[in-house]
């Protein structure tokens, strides 16, 4: 590596955050701007570790060249770092922004010290190439006079597109939703992903012949039939969109919503009018509740402080982790332990506390004579999730929200095609040829193997992508 005795010179140090009360009145990014020479330093922290961690399959699924570039970095070449990181990832625009980095949990340097900041510096080394006027479309030099219809605009369905494109297929993307990105655009929120990059990477896309349909609900206002027959491939990207509810008493009515109701209804509104047109379900002046933690719980945390709610409160099933590795996650396994997210910080900064609650299990919602939400009723529990009598507790509320994951894909596209199940009502695709029961008919990510990372997701629509062309030309170039 470019500075063989870094690790031991310098100590990790993150891009901060925006500070909270700055970036709580706006949804605008939370982060704040790129320190080359800051992130040259934490690039010589990379180790010459022999065996890079990092990028394998436990910390990177999409295998990035993570030493390459951070030496890259170290030594000013970003143009070449660039060059290296689109190699492995369509869009390390997405991934630098969201994605929990599992690469720095598997980082060699971390079994002893804090890992290297392995995502701040891809995150710069893309947002600087865009600046540079380095990324630019690139159509394919030839045609294959192919075609493959992708149903979906996630980030395996855009990776898909993308890698299909470059392999000189036609490509159509259809989107049910009036823009495209699927999670990227509706499911994560502007202040974590600002929905100009989601635009700016589609224009790419556009710019090099792919194609997108929108508003197209393929097994509803798209025939799924028409669509194989018209072309040589199909590829299932569709998500696993169907959320995990919580049906105790109390649940029917309202007040009580699924997060993806909340967090794509706020992101539509803020896009088309910039909340003007009141199409949103507002947090103002509310007191709120999000049950279940993860990415999205955050989210939904931080978009009502944004709305300015009266009070936030979070349940966790689950116990509090611990601050360190407990003994059964030994490096280089993601670590599980206790993290403050942005949304944490701040509710800490707006009502003086983190707003997390671990092991309560909800077990009524509590509903006037009108029908209208009052509150929750909860319970205790222990290790086991078993619960401890007589630690019962009534939580006022004017909204709750579920954020408890995702168990399956959607199955109405599936009415038609008959296509086989596994035991979780995934859509079946074995990972090694991504090929499900029906004939030119493939599936990945999400409605394959249920709800993941991005970086999964663009990871099974590169190789999606490259099973795809085997099977129409008979051998492929992709990676």
């Amino acid at each position: 590596m470019g500075k063989p005795t870094g690790f031991k010179e310098f100590e990790r140090e993150v891009e901060p955050y925006r500070d909270a009360s700055e970036r709580l009145i706006d949804f605008q990014e939370i982060y704040t701007t790129h320190d080359t020479q800051h992130l040259q330093t934490q690039g010589a922290r990379c180790m010459d570790c022999g065996v890079p961690f990092c990028q394998s399959n436990d910390g990177c699924p999409v295998y990035n060249l993570i030493p390459e570039w951070n030496d890259l970095i170290y030594n000013g070449r970003w143009r070449d770092a660039l060059d290296r990181l689109h190699k492995t990832n369509n869009f390390p625009e997405f991934t630098g922004r969201v994605c929990p980095a599992p690469c720095e949990g598997a980082c060699v340097l971390g079994i002893t010290n804090p890992p290297v900041a392995i995502k701040n510096i891809e995150c710069a080394i893309v947002d600087r190439g865009f600046d540079e006027g380095w990324v630019v479309a690139a159509p394919p030099a030839r045609r294959t006079g192919k075609s493959v219809a992708v149903v979906g605009s996630g980030p395996a369905g855009l990776a898909a597109a993308a890698q299909l494109n470059q392999a000189g297929h036609k490509v159509t993307v259809y989107e049910k939703a009036d823009r495209p990105g699927g999670l990227l655009m509706y499911g994560i929120p502007n202040m974590k992903l600002d929905k100009g990059i989601v635009e700016r990477r589609v224009k790419l896309l556009r710019d090099e012949g792919v194609e997108f349909e929108l508003n197209a609900d393929v097994g509803n206002t798209v025939d799924v039939q028409q669509l194989i027959a018209e072309n040589d491939a199909l590829l299932l990207a569709t998500g696993a969109l169907v959320a995990r509810d919580l049906p105790i008493p109390g649940r029917d009515g309202p007040g009580v919503h699924l997060a993806m109701e909340f967090l794509t209804a706020n992101t539509r509104s803020l896009l088309d009018s910039n909340h003007e047109d009141g199409q949103y379900i507002s947090a103002k002046d509310k007191s709120v509740i999000v049950i279940g933690g993860g990415d999205t719980g955050t989210d939904c945390i931080g978009t009502a402080l944004r709305h300015g709610c009266k009070s936030l409160v979070n349940f966790e099933l689950l116990p509090k982790p611990p601050l360190d590795r407990a003994a059964n996650n030994p490096w280089p396994l993601w670590p599980r332990i206790y993290r403050v997210d942005y949304g944490h910080a701040e509710a800490a900064q707006k009502h003086g506390n983190d707003p997390r609650v671990f092991s309560v299990m909800s077990v009524e919602f509590l509903r006037d004579e009108s029908g209208h939400l009052k509150g929750v009723v909860t319970i205790d529990v222990d290790d086991q999730l078993q619960q401890i009598p007589g630690s019962e507790k009534t939580w006022e509320a004017d909204l709750i929200f579920l954020s408890m994951g995702f168990i399956q894909p959607e199955h109405y596209i599936n009415e038609s095609l008959g296509m086989d199940l596994d035991d979780r009502g995934n859509f079946q695709a074995d990972k090694v040829n991504y090929r499900t029961s029906v004939p030119r008919v493939y599936a990945a990510a999400d409605c394959r193997r249920g709800q993941d990372l991005v970086v999964r997701a663009i990871n099974e629509g590169r190789e999606v992508a490259r099973e795809i062309d085997r099977d129409l030309m008979g051998s492929t170039q992709l990676p």
